[in-house]
């Protein structure tokens, strides 16, 4: 086996999952509070976004995105882990006083089973927004900021949240229902990241892990 395939020797990673269906803001949260110290964001697009395509692993991922397969979840996983240690040992995260924040990964069932070797989810942030119409109006105003027109088609959109409530949702089952918590994205950014701290700042894991700072 790879070296890179091989978890490095250390307890698993204090995690909270930021969950929600896409236009949830689910990057927002994660983003402010990555930039809370003891805090350290992981968005799954920044895995494939900074994949060194000249390693073993990169190489795998290449092979299935240049036939416009998806990657497969056991690759999808490993390619996760060995960029959360080139984070761990480049010390921009520091899993024994730092607590991690995901978003975009799990990204479905199979993933968060194989995930349990590496992370301790605390709490799932569910960030509910039932007004698909919501939704709808963040994801095209979100396609024509970055330029992504095609991504502002009512058909692309309507897919995507098929896909979330298809292969996604379910995650939500998976966890046991006292670490999963529901908050409301159709709130401000600002009113949303509130409810979130109050969950956090009152866990026993938090204050737990805070006493070792």
């Amino acid at each position: 086996m790879s070296n890179e395939t091989v978890p490095k020797p250390h307890g698993r990673f204090k995690t909270f999952l930021i969950f929600g269906a896409p236009g949830s803001g689910k990057g927002t949260q994660g983003l402010v509070l990555g930039a809370i110290p003891r805090f350290y964001h992981c968005a799954c697009g920044d895995v494939f976004r900074s994949l060194d395509t000249r390693t073993k692993l990169g190489q795998e991922f290449v092979k299935y995105s240049a036939r416009g397969e998806l990657v497969p979840d056991d690759l999808t996983v490993q390619l996760w882990n060995a960029q959360i240690w080139n984070k761990v040992e480049s010390h921009m995260f520091k899993p024994d006083i730092d607590f991690l924040i995901l978003d975009g990964i799990p990204r479905n069932v199979a993933q968060a089973i194989l995930m349990e070797e590496y992370i301790e989810v605390l709490q799932v942030f569910h960030l509910s927004c039932p007004n698909r119409e919501e939704l709808h109006r963040r994801l095209r105003k979100r396609a024509l900021k970055d330029n992504r027109i095609d991504d502002a088609s009512e058909v692309v959109i309507t897919r995507r949240l098929a896909t979330y409530e298809q292969e996604s949702k379910p995650i939500l089952e998976y966890y046991p229902q006292e670490i999963v918590r529901d908050i409301d994205a159709s709130q401000p950014p600002a009113k949303v990241l509130l409810d979130v701290l109050s969950v956090v700042t009152n866990l026993d894991g938090y204050k737990n892990h805070k006493s070792h700072w």
